[in-house]
C-alpha cells in the first residue's frame, strides 16, 4: 500500500525528464496519472523535444508501477485543451488530487530572432503553467477532499542572472511562478487545497544535457560556469526531485502551503 493510494496526479511535461521521474515516482506511491505533453519541437529552443514515443515509454513505466495512466498529447499554452484532457480525466479516474505544473523550455544559447524566443520560453514556463492550473482547480475544489498543487519553477526564480533572451525569459517566467503560487495558496486554502512552488538547479535531462549546452561549456561560457551548486554535485536526478515531490503532495505535508522550497544541493547559497 503507498501513501497515495487513491489519488491522480496530473502532469505536464511528463513523457521524459522531470515529470516522467514525477509520474513513476506517484505512481510507485500508489497515485493514477495523468500525463501530458506536447511532443513536438520548438523553434526557439537550442535542443530536441520531446517526441510520441517519449510519452508512450513514460506509459510504460507507470503502468509497470501497477497503475493506470491516461496520456495526452497537448500544449499547456492551450487552455482549452488542457480543460478537455481534465474533463476526458474525470471521465476515467472520477477524481482529481495533485496537480504539477511541470512543463518548460529553456533556449541558453544565443538567437537571432530574440523576441520571439522570450516570448516562447514565458508562453510555455509561465502562460502555460497558468492554464494548467486553471483547468484542475474547478475539479479540484469540486472533490471536497483538498489536493496539492506543485509549481515547478527554478534556482533561476529565486536568483537570476543571464544577458541571452532565453535565459532572461527563464528567470522572469519562473520568478513570476512564486507570484501565481502564494496567490493560488491564499485562494485555494480554505478548500485545504495547498500551493507551493519547489526551486531546483541543474537536473540531468535534455533540456541541460545536449550538444548545444555542452558546447557552450566547452567554449568556457561564463553563465553556465557560474551555474555551480556549493554541495560537490554537478546535477541533481530527475528522481532526487520526484522523491522530495512526492513527499510534498503526500499526507505528510498536509500543513505546507505558500512556500518556495530551494532543492539545489546549496546553489542559492554561493555570491
Amino acid at each position: 500500500m503507498g501513501n497515495l493510494d487513491g489519488h491522480v496526479a496530473f502532469i505536464t511535461g511528463a513523457a521524459r525528464g522531470m515529470g516522467r521521474a514525477h509520474a513513476v515516482t506517484l505512481a510507485g506511491a500508489g497515485a493514477d496519472i495523468i500525463a501530458v505533453d506536447i511532443c513536438a519541437e520548438f523553434d526557439s529552443t537550442d535542443y530536441p523535444g520531446s517526441t510520441p514515443d517519449d510519452l508512450a515509454e513514460t506509459v510504460r513505466l507507470v503502468e509497470r508501477q501497477g497503475r493506470r495512466i491516461l496520456a495526452r498529447q497537448a500544449d499547456v499554452r492551450d487552455p482549452e485543451a488542457l480543460d478537455d484532457v481534465v474533463a476526458d480525466a474525470m471521465r476515467e479516474f472520477g477524481r482529481l488530487d495533485i496537480v504539477i505544473a511541470n512543463a518548460g523550455i529553456i533556449r541558453v544559447s544565443d538567437t537571432e530572432d530574440r523576441r520571439q524566443t522570450f516570448r516562447d520560453v514565458v508562453e510555455v514556463n509561465l502562460i502555460g503553467a497558468w492554464n494548467t492550473v486553471d483547468a484542475a482547480i474547478p475539479a479540484l475544489i469540486a472533490g471536497g477532499r483538498g489536493g496539492s498543487i506543485v509549481l515547478v519553477s527554478s534556482t533561476q526564480g529565486i536568483k537570476a542572472a543571464g544577458e541571452r533572451p532565453g535565459i532572461q525569459a527563464y528567470g522572469a517566467s519562473k520568478r513570476a511562478l512564486v507570484a501565481l503560487m502564494q496567490g493560488w495558496a491564499l485562494q485555494l486554502a480554505p478548500h485545504s487545497i495547498r500551493v507551493n512552488a519547489i526551486h531546483p538547479s541543474g537536473v540531468a535531462t535534455d533540456m541541460i544535457i545536449n550538444e548545444s549546452t555542452i558546447g557552450l561549456a566547452e567554449a568556457g561560457d561564463a553563465w553556465l560556469a557560474s551555474q555551480q551548486n556549493a554541495l560537490p554535485i554537478a546535477l541533481l536526478q530527475p528522481t532526487d526531485i520526484a522523491g522530495a515531490v512526492a513527499w510534498l503532495v503526500s499526507d505528510a505535508a498536509a500543513f505546507i502551503t505558500g512556500t518556495s522550497w530551494p532543492l539545489d544541493a546549496g546553489f542559492t547559497l554561493r555570491s
